[in-house]
């Protein structure tokens, strides 16, 4: 039977995992949503049994659909979401803390205030925000002495969720990640490759807390019995889902670029060399296939798809997400109404972590029709703030993004923005390239694909989306958009702790 690989993919509010063939074909699909906590206003958390749970769940089913015993495992992740753990029991000690999570947003202004922001974005090409796993170890540490304790100690593990996922698949022998994860944590240097010691310190992080770091693609460990999954299985790739998505749209030279419309929006341009950016833009290594250094620029948008489903979960406007393209274009134009879904702060280029989102331009002449279409805008127009600002910063235009996440099937979406940015858009047969990456890598480190103009050959495009003759009327009504954000980020409204 022809060789294929299982992808394991941890997203934020549920775990997918595929079935991929020698071809590049997804032969089946697994999916399993777990539960959001959100403790306070700003804070997100999950469980991470609950996490481990659902993936067990999600690959049974792929497994069963496929009927392959799968030759290798990638694994890939939200980057910023992380927990630690017992190193003697695997207990985890805390729920897992979100990227989307805002309660380190004091101590980010503490640490800009002490100067360490200069020394963070030389050496990790980040920012100080909430957004990003250092400062909120630290504010764990500072809250949760006994966690502080056993870090210090060397009693607890500190891992990203595919640190966590990598663990439990190998019985408990693995503790690793890979760059892409590691970079994403403020203490990690992505010139050197390595953690830097005053940045761990400045988390409140020790090197004995850190898992190995590991190039994308490799063989790390292999599984142990787990559910359907088979011992012995080489765990063969990690990867952040942002890498994991360029390496899936086969975006291996300098000047490719893709954009995953998930809950989040996240814009990967391949640089190749490291480019610093002073527009709000993220200097980032991402995937290879042989591990060798590549980067790439990030733009990073909090809250995409997610409005959508606000609408859905939190007014009733729509039943499923299916609903939004046709209820979006019943009516002409949004009717005046701008929505920022700034419901965790604002990310790429404004870096707001204190915004909180609002809808402008009701009337009595609203309806559910205008403030779901203006949610989907929303998602172009973050978007092209950073297209924008990226194609300046890289020195050339973007004339072709690939585009994926569930939002991509969108065809309303992928117009508007098509018209927004004057570029071509492909959309691949299979728009989850995030697990299509963690396979494509798993499967060079275990010789199924041989190296990545072998895997460039298996992507298939579904459409391409050109501009069209609305373009400039649609260019021209995106000044509103950055009205509304300007007046958005003039606005500080006094926190809201919510009721005892």
């Amino acid at each position: 039977m022809p060789g294929a690989v299982l992808a394991i993919d941890a997203g934020t509010t549920g775990v997918t995992v595929l079935t991929v063939g020698e071809d590049g074909r997804v032969l089946s699909r697994g999916y399993r949503e777990f539960p959001q906590h959100y403790p306070k206003p700003g804070w997100v958390e999950h469980d991470a049994e609950e996490i481990w749970e659902a993936t067990l769940a999600a690959a049974a089913d792929a497994l069963r659909g496929s009927g392959v015993d799968p030759v290798a495992i990638g694994i890939t992740n939200q980057r910023e979401t992380f927990l630690f753990w017992d190193r003697r029991t695997g207990r985890p000690l805390h729920n897992a803390i979100v990227w989307q999570c805002r309660r380190s947003a004091a101590i980010c202004e503490e640490l800009k205030a002490a100067g360490l922001e200069a020394e963070v974005r030389r050496k990790t090409g980040l920012l100080l925000d909430p957004y990003f796993s250092g400062t909120k170890t630290l504010w764990l540490a500072r809250e949760q002495p006994e966690v502080a304790r056993m870090v210090s100690a060397g009693d607890a593990a500190f891992g990203t969720i595919d640190s966590w996922l990598a663990y439990r698949l190998s019985g408990g022998v693995l503790h690793v990640t890979d760059v892409t994860n590691a970079a994403r944590t403020l203490a990690f240097d992505i010139d050197r490759f390595d953690w830097d010691d005053a940045l761990l310190d400045a988390f409140a992080l020790t090197r004995a807390a850190m898992p190995e770091v590991r190039p994308s693609a490799g063989v790390r460990g292999e599984t142990v019995a787990c559910g359907a999954i088979a011992a012995g299985v080489p765990i063969a790739a990690q990867a952040g889902d942002q890498q994991a998505a360029l390496f899936g749209q086969a975006c291996f030279q300098a000047g490719q670029a893709k954009a995953t419309y998930g809950t989040g929006c996240f814009i990967l341009l391949n640089t190749g060399r490291r480019v610093d950016s002073s527009g709000g833009l993220l200097s980032t290594p991402t995937a290879s296939g042989d591990g060798r250094p590549v980067y790439a620029l990030e733009g990073s948008i909090f809250v995409a798809g997610a409005a959508v489903q606000w609408c859905r979960d939190n007014l009733g406007l729509i039943r499923d997400l299916g609903e939004a393209e046709a209820l979006a274009t019943s009516v002409p134009d949004s009717g005046g109404v701008v929505f920022v879904p700034a419901f965790v702060g604002l990310g790429t280029p404004y870096w707001g972590p204190d915004a909180r989102g609002a809808i402008f331009g009701l009337t009595r002449g609203t309806r559910p029709a205008h403030i779901v279409r203006a949610a989907l805008e929303s998602m172009a127009y973050q978007a092209q703030d950073v297209l924008d600002i990226m194609a300046e910063e890289a020195g050339v235009a973007v004339r072709e993004l690939r585009v994926d996440g569930g939002a991509a099937g969108n065809d309303f979406l992928m117009q508007l923005q098509a018209d927004l940015c004057g570029a071509v858009l492909s959309r691949p047969e299979s728009v989850e390239s995030t697990g299509l990456g963690a396979a494509y890598l798993a499967g060079i480190a275990v010789g199924l694909w041989k190296d990545e103009a072998e895997v460039a050959a298996l992507r298939r495009e579904e459409r391409r989306f050109t501009p069209s003759a609305r373009a400039a009327a649609r260019r021209g009504e995106r000044g509103r958009w950055s009205a509304a954000v300007e007046g958005l980020l003039a606005t500080r409204l006094p926190p809201f702790e919510g009721l005892e």
